[in-house]
């Protein structure tokens, strides 16, 4: 029996957890919560709070 991975793309709604103004448009793989665009950072997977707790990532990465 072979394993197959399956990527799921959620839908994600509502305002970013961060800035609280900017639409919600992706889920952080660590914490779950929801940011906007400028509040995710897309090669690790992470909003901007936990790739600064981390270290993963692009911590100097600032927002639009």
């Amino acid at each position: 029996m072979s394993l197959i991975h399956v990527r799921i793309r959620m839908s994600v709604s509502g305002l970013c957890g961060i800035c609280e103004a900017a639409e919600a448009r992706y889920s952080c793989r660590r914490c779950g919560g929801l940011v906007c665009v400028a509040h995710y950072d897309r090669d690790a997977g992470l909003c901007t709070e936990c790739s600064k707790e981390t270290g993963v990532g692009s911590p100097d990465r600032e927002p639009n």
